[in-house]
C-alpha cells in the first residue's frame, strides 16, 4: 500500500500542513482544536485537511465526557447553548455505581466530579470514618444535587461556568456533525470526502502523502491517524502493535440500545453503572432518550444471557413498550505500543480502547491533542524528540487508566466467578497491588500520583475506595496539619448542600427552558 516517493525531509523543514485521516469524534475534534489554536499571524500558518471516507459510518466512541470538554468547546469557539441543543446533550456530574460491592439493594456510591473540600486527606478520611455515612456525601455537596436530578448551573451564568464541576452526556453522532460544521464553516478546515487507497512514504520513512481514489495524493507534514480500529497509518502502514489489557480488564462485549423517554421525565445528573453477574450496565439520560448498554465478559457470560440481563433491566427501569433491537458490539481492551511513529500520531480508537467504564475514550482524544499543541514540533528536526516524550506520557496515562478501572473490580465482595476472577492477584496490575497495600495505612495522596495533570487524581481514588467499603486507615503517629480547619470545612458542607438544592433547577427544567427560549428567538427572527 505504501511506496517511497522522494528524499527525506530536512531537519529545518517547518511543520505547517496537518492532515487528519478519518472523521468521527476523534478526527473532527482534533481538526477543530488544531485549527482553533493555529496562529494566523505567522508567515506560514498551519493548514488543516481532514480526509474522510464517504462509506465508513461514524462510530460513537461514547456518550459521556469529562469536565475537560467544557474547556475544549470554549477553545474551539462553540457556545454552550448551541452545543447543548445540537447534541441533545445534558449535564453529567459524575458516575453512580450500584451493586458493585455486594449486590445488595442499598449497595450504591457516587464518584462525583467536584473534589472534596480542601482539607488534609488523612483528616477527611478520619472524619468520615468517625461520623459514618457515604464518603461522597460527607466531603461534598454534589451527591445531593445528583440525587435530586438538579443541574450544576443556572441559565444566567456565563457559558461553561457552574456552581459545581460538570461534564456532559451527549449524542456522539450529533457531536461529530456539529464539529464538522464548525470546522469547515468557521475554522477553515479543508474537508476531503474520499477513499484512502495508498500511502506514499519518503526515503526516511515519514509519510509524504495519503493517496485517495478521486482526489489524488494529499501531502502533509504531520498526519493524524483517526481511522478508528482500522488504524490505517499507525497499524497497517507502520505496523505498530498493540498491548492487550484483557488479562486485567475482562469485558469484551456490549449490547447497546436507545430507549425513548417521556417529555416530562427526570434526567439523571450522572451516568448510572449497575453491576450484574458478569459485568455492568450503563444508563445515560438525554433529554429525548436514554442510552443503555450491557457490558460483559464473553468468557463469563453467553450472548443470550447478556441479552436476557439487559432485557430484565429495561423491563424494570423503562416502559413496557416493545424493546428496540440491541446493537451488538465486540471490542478488546488494548492500546498501541507507541502512539507517535515518525510523522504519524494515532488519536482515538486507532491509539487504543478500554472498556467504557468511567468514559475515558473522548478525554483521551482531548488529552492527545492538548499534548500535541502544548509541545508542537514546529520543525521536522524536533519530531522524534516530541514523539519520544509523547509516547512516554501516554503509556503512563493508559497504565493509570487501566489501574483505576481495575480498582472498581478488585474491591468487590460479590461471589460470582467473574468477580472472583477480578480479585485474582494475577490479574491485578503490580503498581495497583502495591498501592492497595500502602492505602491500608494512609489514604491516597498526591505523592501516589506525581504528574501535574494526572488523568485520575487522588480524590477519584478516595471516592471509589471508600465507596466500595475499603477500610480507612487508623490514625498514625504523625500529627496532621490542621484537623480543626478540616472539621470546620466539613461542617459547612451541609449548609452548601441546602443552598444549592434550593437554588438550582432540575436538569429537565433547565433544558426545557433553554429550548423554549431558543425557539422564541428563532420565531422573532423569522
Amino acid at each position: 500500500m505504501a511506496k517511497d516517493t522522494g528524499p527525506e525531509a530536512t531537519s529545518d523543514h517547518p511543520i505547517t500542513n496537518i492532515v487528519v485521516v478519518g472523521g468521527g469524534t476523534a478526527g473532527w475534534l482534533a481538526a477543530c482544536l488544531i485549527a482553533a489554536r493555529a496562529d494566523r499571524g505567522v508567515q506560514r500558518p498551519l493548514s488543516v485537511t481532514l480526509v474522510e471516507s464517504p462509506d465508513v459510518a461514524t462510530i460513537g466512541v461514547g456518550e459521556g465526557t469529562w469536565p475537560t470538554m467544557r474547556r475544549t468547546l470554549e477553545r474551539i469557539g462553540i457556545a454552550e447553548t448551541d452545543f447543548l441543543l445540537a447534541c441533545d446533550a445534558s449535564f453529567k456530574q459524575g458516575s453512580r455505581f450500584d451493586g458493585w460491592r455486594t449486590g445488595a439493594a442499598d449497595d450504591s456510591y457516587l464518584h462525583p466530579f467536584t473534589a472534596p473540600v480542601d482539607g488534609d486527606p488523612r483528616d477527611l478520611v478520619a472524619a468520615w470514618a468517625e461520623n459514618g455515612g457515604k464518603f461522597a456525601d460527607t466531603v461534598g455537596a454534589q451527591g445531593e444535587i445528583c440525587h435530586r436530578d438538579l443541574a450544576p448551573r443556572q441559565r444566567a451564568m456565563p457559558d461553561y461556568a457552574g456552581t459545581l464541576n460538570y461534564a456532559y452526556h451527549l449524542d456522539a453522532g450529533k457531536l461529530a456533525a456539529l464539529l464538522m460544521r464548525h470546522a469547515t464553516e468557521r475554522l477553515g478546515v479543508r474537508h476531503v470526502r474520499d477513499h484512502v487507497v495508498g500511502i506514499d512514504a519518503n526515503n526516511d520513512g515519514d509519510i509524504a502523502a495519503v493517496r485517495t481514489r478521486a482526489s489524488g495524493a494529499i501531502a502533509g507534514d504531520l498526519f493524524l491517524d483517526c481511522t478508528g480500529h482500522a488504524a490505517l497509518l499507525i497499524g497497517e502502514h507502520y505496523g505498530i502493535g498493540a498491548i492487550d489489557r484483557g488479562g486485567e480488564l475482562f469485558n469484551d462485549r456490549a449490547l447497546a440500545v436507545q430507549v425513548p423517554v417521556a417529555a416530562d421525565s427526570a434526567i439523571a445528573s450522572q451516568t448510572n453503572a449497575t453491576a450484574h453477574a458478569a459485568g455492568w450496565i450503563w444508563d445515560i439520560g438525554l433529554p429525548t432518550r436514554r442510552g443503555v448498554g450491557c457490558v460483559y465478559s464473553s468468557a463469563h457470560l453467553s450472548d443470550d444471557a447478556a441479552a436476557d440481563t439487559l432485557t430484565k433491566y429495561l423491563r424494570a427501569t423503562a416502559s413496557h413498550a416493545p424493546l428496540p433491537t440491541f446493537r451488538e458490539l465486540k471490542f478488546q481492551s488494548r492500546h498501541r505500543v507507541k502512539f507517535w511513529e515518525r510523522n504519524c500520531l494515532a488519536v482515538g480508537l486507532s491509539a487504543g480502547f478500554l472498556e467504557p467504564l468511567e468514559a475515558s475514550a473522548i478525554v483521551l482524544i482531548e488529552l492527545s491533542i492538548d499534548a500535541l499543541l502544548d509541545n508542537f514540533p514546529s520543525h521536522h528536526g524536533a519530531m522524534d524528540i516530541h514523539a519520544t516524550r509523547f509516547n512516554a506520557l501516554f503509556r503512563y496515562r493508559w497504565d493509570r487508566i487501566v489501574e483505576f478501572l481495575k480498582l472498581h473490580y478488585v474491591l468487590s465482595e460479590r461471589d460470582e466467578p467473574y468477580w472472583r476472577d477480578h480479585r485474582d492477584a494475577a490479574s491485578i496490575p503490580p503498581r495497583l497491588a502495591e498501592l492497595l497495600t500502602l492505602w491500608r495505612h494512609q489514604p491516597p495522596s498526591r505523592a501516589d500520583f506525581p504528574m501535574i495533570d494526572e488523568v485520575f487524581p487522588a480524590a477519584s481514588y478516595h471516592y471509589v475506595l471508600y465507596g466500595m467499603g475499603f477500610p480507612p486507615p487508623t490514625r498514625g503517629p504523625i500529627a496532621t496539619a490542621d484537623r480543626a480547619r478540616t472539621e470546620t470545612l466539613l461542617a459547612q458542607v451541609d449548609q452548601r448542600r441546602r443552598m444549592l438544592a434550593a437554588g438550582l433547577p432540575t436538569n429537565r427544567a433547565y433544558l426545557d427552558a433553554l429550548r423554549h427560549a431558543t425557539a422564541q428567538v428563532m420565531e422573532l427572527s423569522a
